[in-house]
Parts: C-alpha cells; sequence; structure tokens
C-alpha cells in the first residue's frame, strides 16, 4: 500500500502558518523528496517534480522579485498550476510577493511559512517526511535496547520474550515495544522500530496482567523508538537442533528490504537469557568494531594446524 500524508499533518508537526486559509490542506504528500523551484521560476518546467513539498528559501525568492511583473505572472502561474504539488514552504520568515500568493490562492495550493532557515528546514522536512512515508511492517516480537544495541526478540508465543524483555529492564536496559513491533526501514539498510500507540510502555507476563513499565521503573527504563541492529530469535531446545557452536555461521533475517544479522538461542530450564542476550549485545559492538572471537579462533586453530603440518 502506498503511504501518504496531508499538508495538514505537516503544518502540524514543524508549527507552520499558513498564509492562504481556504486553501487545500488536505492535498496528498506521497514522497519524502523536497524540490527548490529555482528551474521552475527561471521557466523550465520539463522534469519539474511537481509531486514534491515546494520550498522557496531567499535565493529563489530574489530571483522572482527580479523578473518583470508579466514573467512573474506566468511563472507563479505555472509554478501553482499542478493539482498533484502538495504545498509550498517559505523559510526565514520571509514575505511572498503578492502575485505568488494570488496564484497560489487562486489554484488552492496551500503556502506556508516557516521561522526556521532554509537548510535547517530542509533537514526537519527531510527527516519528519522520510519517517512518515517511510516503508514500514509489523511484527510479532519485544524490542529492547540493550547497551545502546537496539535487540529484536523473535520467537513463538508464550517462549518468554517478555518476561527476559522484563528482567533486562530491571538489569538497567530499555524496553521500546513489547508483543507488536512497528518498523520503518527509514534509509537504505536502516530500520527503526517503535511500540503501536495503544501499546507505548506497556509490558504484558503472564500471570501479572499488563505491566506500565515508566510507571514501575520510571522514565529512564523506556525509550520511544531504536534503530534494529540485531535479531534474537528464541526456540525450545530439542536434542535434534543443529546450533552453531562456534558462531562462526553469520545468519541473517530479512526485514523489508534488510537483512539483519540474527542468532538462535534454545531456550531450556535453568538458562539466563537475560545474561546471554547482554553478552550477544557486547559481542555484536565487538563485531562492529571488527573483533570476531570466533574467527580469530578459527584463525589460530588453522595457524597451529599449518605449523604442525610442516614439522
Amino acid at each position: 500500500m502506498h503511504k501518504s500524508i496531508q499538508t495538514r499533518d505537516l503544518i502540524e508537526e514543524l508549527d507552520l502558518v499558513l498564509l492562504n486559509p481556504g486553501a487545500d490542506t488536505q492535498r496528498e504528500i506521497t514522497v519524502s523528496d523536497i524540490n527548490r523551484p529555482g528551474l521552475a521560476l527561471a521557466g523550465f518546467f520539463i522534469y519539474h517534480p511537481a509531486e514534491r513539498v515546494q520550498l522557496l528559501g531567499q535565493t529563489e525568492l530574489a530571483f522572482f522579485n527580479s523578473m518583470q511583473e508579466h514573467e512573474q505572472r506566468a511563472r507563479a502561474d505555472s509554478l501553482c498550476q499542478f493539482v498533484q504539488t502538495p504545498c509550498i514552504v517559505v523559510s526565514r520568515d520571509q514575505t511572498l510577493p503578492d502575485i505568488l500568493l494570488e496564484a497560489a490562492t487562486r489554484y488552492r495550493l496551500p503556502v506556508l511559512r516557516a521561522k526556521l532557515g532554509t537548510s535547517k528546514l530542509a533537514g526537519r522536512l527531510q527527516r519528519f517526511l522520510d519517517l512518515k512515508l517511510a516503508p514500514e511492517t509489523q511484527v510479532h516480537g519485544v524490542l529492547v535496547d540493550v547497551y545502546g544495541i537496539g535487540i529484536l526478540i523473535m520467537g513463538s508465543s508464550g517462549i518468554g520474550k517478555s518476561e527476559t524483555a522484563l528482567e533486562l529492564i530491571k538489569r538497567g536496559h530499555r524496553l521500546v515495544a513489547d508483543d507488536a513491533v512497528e518498523i520503518r526501514q527509514v534509509d537504505d539498510q536502516v530500520l527503526v522500530g517503535e511500540a503501536p500507540e495503544l501499546l507505548k510502555n506497556l509490558l504484558e507476563i503472564r500471570g501479572l496482567g499488563i505491566l506500565n513499565v515508566m510507571t514501575l521503573f520510571g522514565a529512564g527504563a523506556i525509550r520511544t523508538r531504536k534503530q534494529i541492529e540485531f535479531v534474537i530469535r528464541l526456540e525450545m531446545w530439542k536434542d535434534e537442533m543443529l546450533i552453531d557452536r562456534l558462531g562462526l555461521d553469520e545468519n541473517t533475517t530479512r526485514i523489508l528490504d534488510t537483512d539483519l544479522p540474527c542468532i538462535t538461542l534454545p531456550v531450556m530450564p535453568g538458562r539466563n537469557l537475560a545474561v546471554l542476550i547482554e553478552v550477544a549485545a557486547m559481542n555484536q559492538r565487538l563485531k562492529r568494531m571488527g573483533y570476531n572471537a570466533a574467527k580469530d579462533l578459527s584463525e589460530k586453530l588453522l595457524h597451529v594446524i599449518e605449523e604442525q603440518e610442516h614439522h
């Protein structure tokens, strides 16, 4: 399904001022890219990305003001006529030329004004649109922040994901989402997870019911959203399970269009899963820094074998 937001969502999020009340603020924004229409103001409308938010900075307005009045009217009309253009945003609290505002009002195109400078405004617009329009999915699992690593704990219902998260919270780590995790792909190979609005700060423990983590453990025990870097699957131990004893196999799991490193932890009586997940998080940090204990051991063993063969 193609995602979209409306221009009025942009107004609320960035606290923008609508300069032409009565304009159509329900216009849809379907792409996260932003356009600075300098070429369009110069009269070049081939390949004009009309579906993007149009951002006018000092440069564009200075150029527009330097034109003859008949040119201004023609360019303003051409720029504002596209029904797929969601809005025009003006930076730095600048005054919009009357000719441009009249053309926008005629086509019911919203013109919004922001206090921020053009570069900062462009950055904020881009981040907000990237987040809202990013591809997303929802998975069954628990997302926790352990030593700064976003770990998605997955496994069948009742295996102990939430209980493990509770133990991690008691040990000073943070909960992002329990049971349902909304995941957005905000950039190439970057996934960010958060809890659905209804389930924020809540943890379900069988026998205890629904717990509010913020109320019980304080604001430091929760996090609104977190980049997912690692997946841990919990599986009940079976004698025939094939488990990588050394950790040399680099297994991955795909979520949306991103492959994430993934390990399987067998669940059995007496195993402290919270401690194992802490160690897995620390080990992941080491791998990110370039050190892999399993590969290091493998290389040392190969070196010993080669030396024995030479003797």
